[in-house]
């Protein structure tokens, strides 16, 4: 062999052995594994991330915040942040979607995420709480906008995380609402939804609770109610100097005066007492002093729900309910004697200053319509003494092939949950949801 042919033989001898040892050495070194914080973090619109202690069976836990358009339809009214907890536990395992209708109250699991030891992700619903622009559009607080916005989360997450998971939406009350139109408006986006005691209404002031109050429990019940409701009528003067007394002592003003305040507050009184199933037993009697009457009206009622501050917190509950979701109103006819009109009192009073729309009929007939003909895989939960069980989701006759249920607590109230009914009842439920996560 030449010197050169042997040079090169040489050389190409190293080339060939420098690339083995390359690929020994590469091969050694394992892979850095991405964090979940990483994969959450790289999110497009994620603009902050938080991981926070660890609570209940949760390996880890989250607060993100997501950048999302005020409007989807006008990219000029710019953006807001929206404040998501995720507690994680399992890629594996299911993620349960808490959709809020109001704010994120608590990062500790819902019923769901709980019996399942599950994944948690919870969705603060749009302009409540910190989840809100520093100027509130009201006309974008609609159904669909918030539906985009839970969209848009779940498939993130989804997309960083749990490629091959079931995801399952739930929510109570207004959560039910918005689990409700979610799916209306993207029924695919999860795998199946738990709903909770959540109204379906079809007018403003749905007329449903009316009929409702007038035929709920026993007439014994209503006539006890009525009864008290009537009782603060009689003492009204006292109650209303009971009421400014506290309006002094707790700085809390109504914006329609407190006069009207002690009126609302006194006709709030029947649906408040079945809402939350009140014992019929702590009403107090004809010969109860005003103050015990007073406290015990405020005891069901409080000052929650008309006080100044609190509608302002509320003001988003309230919007969506006079646009589009429904609400009630009282009855005064059978106090007419009292307040001399038999006229419906309203909450038109509770639109944000200067603001007004009309009702949108269409809105809540739309997800009727998706829940009559089209939907699947969903689960209702409701109290039979509720209030807001007035204004139900009824299922029709195909529903059952479409794998929608109904199960109602026999004297249930606003607080019945999958807990609440008895075993073998819960095993049913829970039989249901069990083939949605393993199919």
């Amino acid at each position: 062999m030449k010197p050169t042919s042997l040079f090169y033989a040489l050389l190409f001898t190293l080339f060939i052995v420098s690339c083995n040892t390359s690929k020994n050495i590469v091969a050694s070194q394992p892979l850095k594994e991405v964090s979940n914080f990483e994969k959450l973090a790289s999110i497009k619109n994620v603009a902050r991330i938080e991981k926070r202690k660890p609570s209940s069976h949760f390996d880890e836990n989250y607060e993100i915040w997501f950048e999302q358009p005020i409007d989807y339809n006008d990219a000029s009214k710019g953006t807001f942040r929206q404040r998501v907890f995720l507690g994680f536990k399992s890629v594996t395992l299911p993620v349960i979607v808490e959709l809020r209708g109001y704010g994120i109250g608590s990062e500790h699991p819902g019923e769901l995420a709980a019996h399942y030891k599950a994944n948690q992700l919870s969705i603060e619903h749009r302009f409540f709480n910190n989840s809100r622009p520093e100027q509130i559009d009201w006309n974008t607080l609609t159904i669909e906008n918030a539906a985009k916005d839970q969209t848009t989360i779940i498939n993130a997450i989804r997309d960083a995380i749990y490629p091959n998971a079931k995801f399952i939406t739930t929510g109570i009350s207004k959560g039910c609402q918005t689990t409700m139109a979610h799916r209306r408006f993207f029924p695919n986006t999860v795998d199946a939804s738990v709903c909770y005691v959540g109204p379906l209404n079809y007018q403003r002031e749905d007329p449903r609770v009316y009929q409702f109050l007038k035929n709920v429990a026993t007439k014994a019940d209503r006539d006890k109610v009525e009864a008290f409701q009537n009782l603060c009528f009689e003492n009204r003067a006292t109650l209303l100097q009971f009421m400014q007394n506290e309006s002094a002592n707790k700085n809390m003003t109504w914006e329609f005066g407190v006069e009207k305040a002690i009126d609302y507050t006194i006709l709030e009184y029947s649906f408040a007492f079945w809402q939350w199933g009140v014992p019929v037993g702590s009403i107090p009697s004809q010969e109860a002093s005003v103050e015990s009457i007073y406290k015990h009206l405020i005891d069901v009622v409080g000052y929650g729900f008309f006080e100044e501050q609190a509608v302002d917190d509320l003001q988003p509950y309230f919007w969506a309910a006079l646009t589009q979701q429904g609400i009630y109103g009282y009855e005064t006819a059978p106090f007419k004697g009292y307040l001399k009109t038999d006229a419906i009192y309203k909450f038109d009073w509770a639109f944000p200053e200067g603001v007004t729309k009309d009702y949108d009929l269409k809105a809540m007939q739309d997800i009727k319509s998706y829940l009559d003909i089209s939907a699947e895989k969903i689960l209702f939960i409701y109290g039979e003494y509720d209030a807001w069980s007035s204004t139900a989701v009824e299922l029709t006759d195909t529903a059952k092939k479409r794998e929608l249920y109904k199960f109602v607590k026999s004297k249930g109230d606003h607080q019945t949950r999958i807990n609440s009914f008895p075993a073998t009842e819960q095993q049913s439920i829970y039989d249901i949801i069990d083939g949605w996560i393993a199919n």
